[in-house]
């Protein structure tokens, strides 16, 4: 009997990596510090917490809505995007999705059949890829170099009959890398040139340590034709549970992904879409001083990493949640990471999970997800790394 396709997909990372804290205890002045996963904790703000509560008594909330959803919000997202790319966006243009995650399967099954591909670079974001295996789409590995940004023209060279898109994720997961505009630009015009998608996964956007717009391309002719981009209301606004993201793309498009949509959903939460909408409307400031905070975080890893910099370990990538780390040590990060956790009290994922099996580069890193860390938090976390007296690799291993 052949195996289903969710047989033949690897298990979600982060569930595997909840299970090595299973039974495990962890003494008051020596808690878990849990960098495993890029999501935020803590509540919506008061303000917007006390709009979802109004928003329960109002009936429509409890009532199916449209399945590329509410008008008033991809009208006002339009408007954003707009403004902040310097382009043109029309509400026609954006589909409110339950999560990004969903507004990538939606577009490749909207652009995809069996047997397709398309480029990822790696280390790559593991549902992307979760979701093509169990598409039957396959996902083609785009190496990319010591500073984790892919080359355009190593993606050239991967481009069969059977691609169909490439996908990059800026500021990436999970290497923390702000793609430059330049390079952004340059896989939209490969992608135009050969006839492909572009799909933009932006979900970290709000976080994004430039004062300018990471990208022009909605100031290009026909961007929708080429441009798929993907956004998450989960981290700006704290509405992880609530499951809102979106797609922004032609309309024709959207009207192909409408179909999946309406099978898997029929239409997202309308209490989310409600929340997500108030939060555009009057959390800007908020939002910018979490986007403080994140950038302070951030600053706080380049502040420790001498520390561990002495001890082997290499700074990779850094940014919006993450920083991506290369350790000095001689096993596998798959085999270390259970082990992190019972001599260092901490929960990390190993690059093995962001890696193709056959690349040996992921047994060499780890990424750390510092959203929920402080700096307090982040110190205490270096410290206990660079207590760490495991058996060292060869000199020179993975470089």
């Amino acid at each position: 009997m052949s195996l289903s396709r969710t047989q033949t997909t690897f298990a979600p990372p982060v569930m595997e990596a909840r299970r090595w804290i299973d039974g495990v205890s962890f003494p008051d002045d020596r808690p878990l510090i849990n960098v495993s996963q890029a999501a935020p904790v803590d509540p919506p703000p008061a303000p917007l917490r006390a709009a979802m509560a109004k928003a329960l008594d109002e009936a429509d909330t409890h009532l199916y809505g449209p399945v590329l959803g509410l008008p008033a919000l991809r009208t006002e997202l339009a408007a954003q995007w707009s403004a902040h790319y310097g382009g043109s966006v029309q509400a026609d243009q954006v589909a409110i999705t339950s999560g990004c995650n969903q507004a990538f399967a939606a577009v490749i099954s909207a652009i995809c059949t069996e047997g397709d591909e398309v480029i990822l670079p790696t280390p790559w974001y593991f549902n992307h890829k979760m979701w093509l295996d169990m598409a039957g789409v396959t996902a083609v590995p785009l190496a990319t170099g010591a500073d984790l940004v892919p080359d355009p023209q190593d993606a050239r060279a991967l481009i069969t009959p059977r691609t169909r898109a490439i996908a990059l994720v800026t500021p990436n997961n999970p290497g923390g890398v702000e793609y430059p505009a330049e390079v952004v630009e340059a896989f939209f015009d490969l992608a135009r040139e050969t006839g492909l998608r572009l799909i933009v996964d932006e979900t970290y956007r709000d976080f994004d340590s430039r004062p300018a717009p990471p990208h022009g391309l909605q100031q290009q002719q026909d961007w929708d034709q080429t441009l798929v981009q993907l956004y998450s209301f989960s981290k700006a606004y704290r509405l992880t549970g609530h499951r809102v993201g979106a797609a922004i793309t032609s309309s024709a498009l959207l009207a192909e992904m409408e179909k999946f949509l309406d099978t898997v959903t029929i239409c997202p939460t309308q209490l989310g879409q409600k929340a997500a909408l108030w939060g555009l409307q009057n959390l800007s400031q908020w939002v910018a001083g979490e986007r403080d905070e994140i950038l302070d975080r951030r600053a706080a890893i380049t502040d420790n990493m001498p520390m561990l910099e002495a001890r082997g370990w290499r700074l990779m990538g850094l940014g919006a949640y993450f920083a991506y780390m290369q350790h000095p040590f001689a096993d596998s990060s798959a085999d270390l990471a259970p082990r992190l956790v019972q001599d260092a009290g901490v929960l990390a994922l190993p690059g093995t999970m962001f890696m193709p099996e056959d690349d040996p580069a992921g047994a060499r890193q780890f990424r750390i997800a510092f959203a929920n860390v402080d700096r307090a938090g982040i110190a205490a976390l270096f410290e206990r790394l660079a207590s760490l007296s495991w058996p060292l690799a060869d000199p020179g291993a993975g470089a």
